[in-house]
Formats: C-alpha cells, structure tokens, sequence
C-alpha cells in the first residue's frame, strides 16, 4: 500500500513539473511569435508609403471625364454630415456630380442636404426608397444613387468622411495614368474618446500587417480590398458585375465588391492616403459597438471555425502575456518561493514589453498617443467579446442592428454563401 502511494505522489510531481514546464515553454514560444510579429510589423511600417496630392491642371477644366459620387446617408445629423458634404463640394476636379441619397432617415438628415442642395447645383438629392426584399439598406442605396448617375467614373463614399481638395483629382490622375478600374483610399480613422485610441490601434495593426497594399494590388493576387469611404470605380467595370446588385446582400459590400471586380478581371488598387481623406467612425461606445459587431463576422466570412480560431490566438497572443506576467509578478511579491513563477514572468514580461512597444509604434503612425498602448490589452478583449458578439447575432438568427435597422436576424435576409473562385470567374 505504501509502495501505491509513493508511486501515485511521485507520478503527481511529475505531472505538476511537466505541467508547469509546458506553460514556461509555451510563455516562450510566445515572446517568439512576437518577435516575428515584430519583424512583420517594422517591415510594413516601413513599406507604408502615403499618397501625396498629385497636380494635373488638366483635371481641374470642364473636359475632365465625369465622375459621379454616391453618397448614402442614413441619421447622420448629429455627426459630421454638413462639413463632409462641403468638403467633397469643395474638390478642385473640375467635373464632378454629387448624388446624395437619404436613406430613409428619421432626424434631420433629409433636411439637412437639402439646404446644402440648395447652394450648390453639383448636389442632387435622393430620398431613398422603402428596401425591397433581399436587399441591405446601404447597397441599396448605392444602387439608387447609381441610377441617378451618368458619370464615367463612380466614387463611394460615406457621409462621414471629409475630403482634401485634391482627393478626387489625386484619385482620377493616379487611375487615368496607371490604367486602373477601381481605386480605393485608405483614410486616417480619427480616434479622440478613450474606447476609440484603445480599440482603433486594434484593427489598425491587423490592417497594416495582412492588407499590405503592394499585395493587394498584384494582379494575380487573390486578396482584395475596398474602402467604402473612397472606392473610385470605372463605371464599366462597375456595370459588368451588375452594379451595387452584386453585392445587395453583404454588410461588408465594400471589401465583396473589390473581390468581385478584381475577379472579374478588373485592375483594382489600395492606396495609404491618410494626406487626402479621413473620417471619424465612431463618436461614443455605443456606435464602436454597433459598427464592429455589424463587421466582425461578416470580415471572417461568417467561418466558425475561423471564428474560434480568432478567438484562441487573440487570447492567446494578446492578453495571456499580460496577464501572466501580472499573475506571477503577484505571486513573487507575495513572497512565494518557487522559482516556477520566476521563470514564468520572464517570457511574459518580455513579451508584454514587445507588445507595448510596437502598440506604440503602430499608434504614433495613426495618430494616436503613445501612451495607450499600455490599454493594448483592454483593446484586445473589447476585440474578442465584438467578435463573440457578431457571431452569436447572426448564427442564433437574433441579428444585429446598424442605424435603426436589424440584419441577418431569423425571419429576414441572411448571409450569401460566398461561391467558389472559379464559380465566379
């Protein structure tokens, strides 16, 4: 009997060292992952190179190819609408319509265009129709302000994004010399409240890291991007695929309609052009919430298991280290003697130091102070639950809500089947 127990006490301590000998090793492998995510980081941060304000005199005259801009907007009038909708009017391209479409509003959106309307005749206002069967609210806005439109060339826009002079005459010189269909501008996404500066660096960093231009816009890429604030589209490149139709169904219409045209054999391009256009998503916590949940699993392309997958490395990755590294900082204050919590607190503690520091980095390059990246962690569990959040809307058929109107809920319009490439082609 007492040699079962010796044997059942030693088969414990074993356990417990391998037990805790995995968790330093992993905590290592860690402070690996970051150093390469470190190396991966350092190296877009410096291939990202801003678009300037290009000067082509041709393009300021009446002979400039025309270009439509469609604007929808659904309750904006506490927000920015009227200085967006100037700085777009005030563009120094010297032809452009803007077709703004009030998206069945329910405050003073309407009214508010249509006194702008009234001192600018380049502004025609659209109010919207009821959204048939089958259709999300803003595609088919997008749609009705297509109809209205004679342009050569179409640029979507959003109603809260603000433009410098030259954006439109940038955007059309840079895709009339390089021969490109579609063009779209990565803004500067302005973050001033506290939830803001600490869950932008977020979806900043993994858009620096996996959406590097100069991969998207290789040819034979089969990643796409479209920025719904500023997609410039050759108008029949846009009707080939069937128009705003082609995406009436997806939340994420600007990100689906650049992989339908670039599939469609159309040349489509991301330029950083923080210089030329920017925007403020969110003013508060409830639109953060609101606007990301709306995204977040529609961005993974409502994929569960890439969804969990999401879930363990942000944990992972992002928040185990700082919490590791407080844990065992607590343990060896309070004097616990095992060496274990040694060990463990250096990997983590040195890769909660990469953490901050590229955090940092990424944040001074979007404009957000330093100093939050000590919240980094807080931003990556905000992440995790709006992912958890997104997902539990769509596939419990609950839905989600976007400006008053709910989506992907039982009983209504529910996400497409995303075809194969070659279904597509």
């Amino acid at each position: 009997m007492n040699e079962m127990h010796a044997v059942s006490y030693h088969s414990s301590c074993l356990a417990f060292i391998i037990h805790h000998s995995s968790l330093i090793i992993f905590s290592w492998v860690i402070f690996c992952v970051w150093l390469a995510g470190g190396a991966l980081t350092l190296y877009s941060l410096a291939r990202h190179k801003r678009l300037k304000p290009i000067a082509d005199a041709r393009l300021n005259t009446p002979d400039a190819p025309l270009v439509s801009i469609l604007m929808p907007a659904r309750n904006e009038a506490r927000r920015t609408l009227a200085p967006c909708v100037r700085s777009v009017l005030a563009q120094d391209y010297g032809n452009f319509e803007l077709v703004a479409v009030n998206d069945r509003s329910i405050d003073a959106t309407g009214a508010i265009l249509r006194s702008l309307a009234s001192e600018d005749g380049r502004l025609r206002v659209i109010e919207g129709e009821e959204t048939p069967g089958g259709w999300l609210g803003k595609p088919y806005a997008l749609q009705q302000a297509l109809r209205a439109s004679s342009g050569e060339w179409t640029l979507a826009t959003d109603a809260d994004m603000t433009f410098h002079p030259s954006a439109l005459r940038t955007a059309v010189a840079v895709a009339l010399e390089n021969g490109y269909d579609a063009l779209t501008f990565i803004p500067r996404y302005e973050a001033q409240s506290f939830w803001e500066r600490v869950f932008v660096p977020t979806w900043s960093w993994g858009g620096l890291v996996f959406f590097q231009p100069e991969l998207l816009n290789r040819p034979k890429s089969r990643m796409a991007l479209g920025i719904g604030g500023f997609f410039l589209i050759r108008r029949d490149a846009l009707m080939r695929v069937g128009g705003f139709e082609a995406v009436r169904a997806e939340v994420l219409d600007d990100v689906r309609m650049a992989e339908i045209l670039k599939r469609a054999g159309a040349r489509t391009v991301v330029e950083y052009a923080p210089a030329l256009v920017s925007t403020r998503m969110y003013s508060n916590f409830g639109e953060l919430w609101e606007s990301s949940t709306k995204n977040m699993f529609a961005l993974l392309k409502f994929s569960l298991a890439l969804t969990l997958a999401t879930l363990c490395e942000m944990f992972f990755i992002a928040v185990a280290p700082p919490l590791l590294a407080a844990l065992s900082a607590l343990m060896i204050a309070l004097g616990a003697n095992d060496d274990f919590w040694r060990q463990l607190l250096a990997p983590n503690i040195a890769a909660w130091a990469v953490f901050v520091a590229l955090h940092a980095l990424v944040n001074r390059r979007f404009g957000v102070p330093a100093r939050y990246a000590l919240t980094a962690p807080l931003g990556w569990v905000l992440s995790c639950v709006v992912l958890l959040a997104s997902a539990y809307g769509v596939l419990t058929g609950r839905g989600l809500n976007w400006k008053g109107r709910k989506f992907y809920h039982r009983g209504g319009i529910r996400p497409t089947r995303r075809k194969s490439q070659k279904s597509e082609r």
